[in-house]
């Protein structure tokens, strides 16, 4: 009887079969991170928050990490074991590196974003403002309208092209040529996009004419392709035998892509519009030579320097005034805003493909 509960109690204890439970490695791994993060800390007595290397502290701990599995796995598991949870830790580990740049990034924006992320910041502009105070909530309206903008212009004319490449090219020379052209937009520097849509109001409207709608002609040269492509893939990706079935059953090619092949492809695409705002909410190069810059809150897009968020960061930064602390600070709480309207836009985003893509199972 007592040799029977014995060999219960061992086959419900992993240590005692010979490896490790599931639970163990996140538990060192927690371990491990809090001693790098504790040990930086300990340097950091005295300095500023901002001052702390947070991606130092993590790739220590990761270190830490590797070294105690190795060593643990080593004596409960075996030798062969071991070596095979070190290399697999090995490649995450390699993608923890890679973000490493973005958490010490985002460790350093909200560290030092949080001192003016306060009430005055989302409701004040900057004008008449010198000083300490102030707020970016001119630069805000400009961001949102400019890239609202934008993407109204963009995504029709970017997904009705891939839907051409897609379903109706097949080859055809237009389509080709159509293809190089977008790869070549595709690597055209932010600052090209501004001089094309300056020099295009220059020709029709004449110089000096400055409005969130230039900026926004700008910001969708570069959006453009970038919803092409990835509006491209994701219609190549729909398998042609739904097609074939709606094709079958006599529906007409343009309502078997409006009710077939776009509802499937509909999660990537949005994925793929999302990655295109973007790559163009934080543009400041095109931005200075069309929407240009202003102190004052302007709502209206259609005329007048409209201030948007990478300006306004940019702006704080290269003319400090006669406070230079309160503008820095400005300069990272709007990093900050900027950062959260991307999170929110993608989680939006993530909402919408989730909520209109084809429903599966029985």
């Amino acid at each position: 009887m007592t040799t029977a509960i014995v060999t219960d109690r061992a086959k419900g204890n992993a240590f005692a079969q010979g490896k490790l439970p599931k639970s163990t490695p996140w538990w060192m791994l927690a371990a491990t991170l809090a001693v790098g993060v504790g040990f930086f800390a300990i340097l950091n007595i005295g300095q500023p928050l901002a001052d702390f290397n947070i991606a130092a502290a993590v790739a220590v701990g990761v270190v830490l990490y590797v070294i105690v599995l190795l060593t643990t796995s080593s004596i409960v598991e075996g030798r062969r074991r071991a070596v095979d949870r070190v290399i697999t830790t090995i490649v995450s580990a390699a993608f923890l590196l890679a973000l490493l740049p973005l958490i010490s990034l985002l460790f350093t924006v909200i560290v030092n974003g949080l001192e003016r992320f306060d009430i005055e910041f989302f409701t004040y502009s900057m004008r008449n403002v010198v000083g300490d105070g102030g707020g970016a909530i001119h630069a805000i309206w400009g961001t949102i309208l400019i890239t609202l903008t934008a993407t109204i212009i963009s995504v029709p004319i970017g997904l009705m092209t891939s839907i051409y490449l897609v379903e109706y090219g097949g080859g055809k020379k237009l389509a080709k040529a159509i293809t190089f052209f977008v790869d070549v937009m595709t690597g055209i520097p932010s600052i090209v996009a501004g001089l094309f849509a300056y020099s295009l109001f220059v020709v029709f409207v004449g110089p000096g004419f400055s409005s969130g709608f230039e900026g926004a002609i700008a910001l969708s040269v570069l959006m453009i392709p970038v919803v092409v492509r990835s509006s491209e893939e994701m219609l190549r990706l729909v398998p042609n035998e739904l097609r074939e079935a709606s094709y079958a059953l006599g529906v007409p090619k343009w309502l078997t892509i409006t009710k077939v092949v776009l509802p499937t492809s509909i999660a990537g695409i949005t994925t793929g519009i999302m990655l295109a705002i973007a790559r163009v909410i934080g543009e400041t190069a095109p931005l200075l030579l069309t929407a240009g810059y202003t102190a004052s809150l302007n709502m209206n897009i259609w005329d007048g320097n409209m201030m948007t968020l990478p300006v306004f960061v940019y702006n704080q930064y290269a003319n400090q005034g006669t406070s230079p602390d309160s503008a820095i600070a400005r300069a990272w709480a709007g990093a900050l805003t900027l950062i959260l309207i991307v999170m929110v836009l993608n989680l939006g985003a993530r909402a919408v493909a989730r909520y209109f893509a084809p429903k599966t199972g029985r």
